[in-house]
């Protein structure tokens, strides 16, 4: 048995594709892509890095079919993959593609097919390497993020909060993490004082990663809570020794 690889119906790009461009292309070649789940769509809307390999192959008698291992990194660290099937068993001979979530669909779809049983297939070992992107810095959950950016601007009530800028570049978040800092570089007289600092991680739709630092504290006039937001840690702590001092 021989493969003709160069002949193969499954031709990468010449340049690289962003995790996006890759899955609408295979979405969009595939006969039966309505029939995935919203789900594993939905998932993939995070995804910060991909990759393909041939996984196995079977040619006879001007007959042939492929399939193919595509694996996404999704934005909390684990990974999607998508299997696609690629045969000319059809009437016409013109390549079919076809894609499933599960490699068992994948097994009973291969299965219909009209091939000689007698030849065998061969499979490639998979080694994933996924490109594109490092992996995250922080695990994120890809739950309404935006919106949460949004909310968390929105209470922040120092006159130096961030502005429009970062309000339209968050607006592209599909992944979010609160996690609380700690340190306190001051003392303070007053009871009842309290300071907390939160950094607000962000995972943008291109990779990179932004983070907004809340400040939540009682150094009101009247003790109550108060929200601030800040783009930097600095700046952050900066503005919690400020106002430590002015109720000292």
């Amino acid at each position: 048995m021989s493969v003709p690889y160069e002949t193969t119906a499954y031709e990468p790009p010449e340049s690289p594709e962003s995790p996006e461009e890759h899955l609408a292309r295979l979405l969009g070649r595939a006969l039966n892509s309505f029939e995935l789940p919203d789900e594993s769509l939905r998932r993939l809307d995070c995804a910060l890095a991909h990759d393909s390999s041939l996984h196995s192959a079977h040619h006879s008698a001007g007959l042939h079919r492929e399939t193919y291992r595509h694996t996404w990194l999704l934005a909390d660290g684990s990974a999607l993959t998508l299997w696609e099937l690629v045969h000319n068993t059809a009437r016409g001979g013109a390549p079919q593609h076809e894609v499933y979530v599960d490699e068992e669909e994948l097994r009973a779809a291969t299965e219909r097919l009209p091939l000689p049983p007698d030849t065998p297939d061969f499979e490639l070992p998979v080694t994933v390497q996924l490109s594109t992107s490092a992996a995250p810095r922080h695990g994120f959950v890809p739950e309404d993020s935006a919106d949460h950016a949004r909310r968390l601007l929105r209470r922040a009530e120092n006159a130096d909060r961030p502005g429009r800028e970062t309000a339209a570049l968050l607006a592209t978040a599909c992944g979010h993490r609160i996690m609380q800092a700690f340190g306190r570089p001051w003392r303070s007289p007053r009871a009842g004082l309290s300071f907390s600092l939160y950094e607000h991680a962000f995972l943008l739709r291109d990779g990179a990663e932004v983070s907004l630092w809340e400040v939540e504290h009682t150094a009101t006039p009247d003790g109550r809570h108060m929200c601030e937001v800040y783009v930097s840690e600095d700046a952050a702590r900066a503005a919690m020794r400020r106002r430590a001092a002015q109720v000292s």
